[in-house]
């Protein structure tokens, strides 16, 4: 596009000129004014198309970019995915071993438990077992003792022999036995008795720690001034016990067929 004209000489001002000219519009004749305005569309024109051109550049320059980042990103998810599939497998792969062995632990650890539980429970059973057997053996033996004291009289000594079975008892069998004490000894005397007896065996009905009930089978010969020469006699005698301190001791004693 040709510049026009301008009369007499004169140039219009450009926009891109960088020198500072100053035009006084009042000064212009109408030619030269109506020059000055073609020439100024005429760069605004061209500088809108350097602007729309510049503009299309950038758009293009900004779609480039973002299509190149979404393929690295795309890119960079498949890698990152199949990355965290590789993880995750190899983490599954480590967990189940791990697993196993927290299962087989448990297992040996509950195992254990029950073999010990399983252990004290014998070991308890066998010591209340062994309590019973000794606690029943104490009853039987004390109870075969305080009969062969309570049976065994000599005339010789009777009051001796009343204080033996005084001491190896307790009430009520001791408060009756001493209320009676003075005719057995008088008897005794009087009819020159001496007894010697035996106990032969002793069973236990029942018993618990400080107290038992015991059958008790004895056999005894007797001389007195009546002519009796150790005759045998046979007897069956239920005797109460009870423990007194570190002491067994009769509290009944009956005479059963």
């Amino acid at each position: 596009m040709s510049k026009p004209e301008v009369p007499n000489g004169a140039m219009p001002p450009r926009a891109d000129d960088n020198r500072d000219v100053e035009v006084a519009l009042d000064d212009l004749t109408p030619e030269q004014a109506t020059a000055f305005a073609d020439q100024a569309e005429a760069d605004a024109a061209e500088a809108e198309a350097l602007a729309a051109a510049a503009h299309a550049r950038a758009r293009a320059a900004r779609h480039r970019a973002l299509t190149e980042g979404d393929g690295a990103d795309g890119a960079g998810s498949v890698g990152a995915d199949s990355s965290d599939d590789d993880a995750s497998a190899t983490s599954v792969r480590r967990r189940r071993p791990s697993r196993m062995r927290a299962v087989v632990g448990t297992v040996a650890v509950l195992c254990s438990v029950s073999m010990l539980a399983a252990t004290g429970y014998i070991v308890w059973s066998h010591h209340q077992r062994t309590h019973e057997q000794r606690n029943r053996a104490e009853f039987a033996a004390a109870a075969k003792q305080v009969v062969v004291t309570l049976m065994s009289i000599d005339h010789n000594d009777p009051q001796a022999g009343v204080q033996r079975i005084v001491d190896n008892s307790v009430n009520p069998f001791r408060a009756e036995f001493e209320s009676a004490a003075e005719d057995f000894v008088k008897v005794a005397t009087d009819a020159k008795v001496t007894t010697k007896a035996t106990a032969n065996a002793a069973a236990v009905q029942s018993a618990t720690t400080d107290s038992a009930v015991v059958l008790v089978s004895a056999s005894s010969t007797v001389t007195n001034a009546a002519g009796a020469q150790e005759d045998p006699r046979s007897w069956r005698l239920t005797v109460d016990l009870k423990r007194e301190g570190d002491q067994i001791k009769m509290a009944k004693v009956e005479f059963v067929p």
